[in-house]
């Protein structure tokens, strides 16, 4: 229970902070309206400020973020799709997470042998196409994009902070950063259905604790596309 209540805690803390992170830049340009525009009587003169947006947007960082981000085509989303589930990564991460569990004989019900590890790889591809397929559909269908970008800032905080929010967090098509539900629902489901199917011994909370580690483990995984695995 406590191993369970700490994986929400740690869950929560990942939104707070995201909701904390995303909150100052939608007072950004309301702040920026009336000190550029002035009273009524001066606005008139914002029209043809208009001309220099381009010029204004180029010089400014922080309004040329949002632009950077170009969202992929839906050719592009289905083979990071189809990646996810199939890729040199994620079959290799299947392999070895089975070979890890059949030369620890866990679970015991499935034998410490090759029918065992079998079982242990289909699991893990199993959960691997449930939870890859949800995400998919609800990107596609509210028009969000979960998979991860490495941060545009070069500091070591900020690739930090990019690293282990990313599981949590999800792009519009204008590149606005978002609460990443489809990623984190589609985590929790599918390590929840698993555990109360046909993963032996387990039940509903063992697979939230499960969802929470997997999110941590994203986080993780990040980190080393930030710093070491750049491609």
């Amino acid at each position: 229970m406590r191993t369970i209540l700490l994986s929400v805690a740690i869950f929560l803390a990942l939104v707070s902070a995201v909701a904390a992170q995303t909150e100052p830049k939608k007072n950004e340009p309301k702040d920026a309206q009336p000190t550029a525009t002035g009273d009524s009587k001066t606005q008139p003169l914002a029209t043809p400020a208009k001309a220099s947006d381009n010029r204004t947007t180029a010089a400014d960082p922080a309004a040329a973020a949002p632009a950077a981000y170009v969202r992929p085509t839906a050719d592009k989303r289905f083979k990071k799709y189809i990646g996810s589930m199939f890729g040199p990564w994620s079959l290799g991460r299947a392999v070895a997470s089975a070979g890890l569990s059949t030369w620890s004989n866990s679970p015991e019900e499935w034998g410490p042998h090759w029918e065992g590890f079998g079982k242990r790889f289909a699991s893990n591809m199993g959960r691997s196409v449930m939870k890859n397929t949800m995400m998919y559909g609800m990107d596609e269908a509210f028009k969000l994009d979960s998979y991860y970008y490495r941060s545009k800032k070069k500091d070591f905080g900020s690739k930090i902070k990019n690293a282990m929010l990313s599981p949590v967090i999800a792009r519009r098509p204008d590149g606005k950063k978002v609460f990443g539900f489809p990623r984190v629902v589609s985590t929790y489901a599918s390590s929840v259905i698993v555990a109360e199917t046909w993963y032996p011994g387990t039940d509903w909370k063992d697979g939230l604790r499960n969802g929470s580690m997997t999110l941590l483990f994203n986080g993780g995984y990040n980190l080393l596309k930030e710093f070491i695995w750049k491609k």
